[in-house]
């Protein structure tokens, strides 16, 4: 029973080890050393010519050694959580922004956000059967700043549609109660005076969230 634990560990360790490598390989390209200063450097920092030999003690040495040479590692990228809750969760997040609900719309706070929900490293790895605790959560936010989240509740073709028209709604009271729009403003009308343009007579979802923009907008610069 101990077989796949062992298994894991030694791909771990591999893969960091790998990873070392590839980090010196990567700085002796940054710094453009010919072979015979690379070779030299490799020789006086670890005792070895190849890199094969060395053991991870080494590794880290040589890495330390490029450094004092000026190599500067790039901070590794993470990637963008893309799977079907994380996309509800950053559209809700992006909503909230326009919505003044939040200050920062980046996928950076998002994280730490669901970190405090999840309990997870990033949203990336998070459970997805757990999932459901961070929307719930959004939609809470959202609630108290007075946006209807009713919208969920209609037919599975008209939820966006119906949420989104709720979202520009619930921005243009903001409006109102600021006094930086009329009280009787409608979104048509909004439309009109923030962008030019004249939404449908059905406005389509990409209409509504361009309005969602616009009116945030508005909102934050006269926060």
């Amino acid at each position: 029973m101990n077989a796949p634990a062992r298994k894991a560990t030694f791909s771990g360790v591999k893969s960091h080890r790998n990873s070392m490598i590839g980090k010196i390989h990567v700085a002796r390209k940054q710094l453009n050393m010919v072979e015979d200063d690379y070779r030299q450097l490799l020789l006086d920092t670890t005792g070895e010519i190849s890199l094969t030999k060395c053991g991870d003690a080494q590794l880290v040495k040589m890495v330390d050694a490029l450094k004092a040479k000026g190599f500067q590692a790039l901070p590794t990228k993470r990637k963008t959580a893309d799977h079907p809750v994380a996309r509800k969760a950053r559209a809700l997040w992006i909503s909230l922004y326009h919505l003044n609900a939040i200050e920062n719309p980046s996928d950076q706070a998002l994280e730490a956000f669901a970190r405090r929900q999840l309990r997870a490293a990033q949203l990336q790895w998070a459970d997805q059967t757990q999932g459901y605790k961070l929307i719930e959560a959004l939609k809470q936010m959202a609630e108290r700043h007075g946006w209807s989240q009713e919208g969920g509740r209609a037919k599975a073709g008209n939820q966006v549609h119906v949420l989104q028209r709720c979202l520009c709604e619930a921005i243009r009271a903001k409006l109102e109660a600021k006094g930086l729009c009329p009280h009787d403003w409608t979104l048509e009308q909004a439309a009109y005076r923030l962008s030019g343009q004249r939404l449908s007579t059905i406005p389509t979802i990409e209409e509504l969230s361009l309005l969602a923009k616009a009116l945030g907008n508005k909102l934050r610069e006269n926060k």
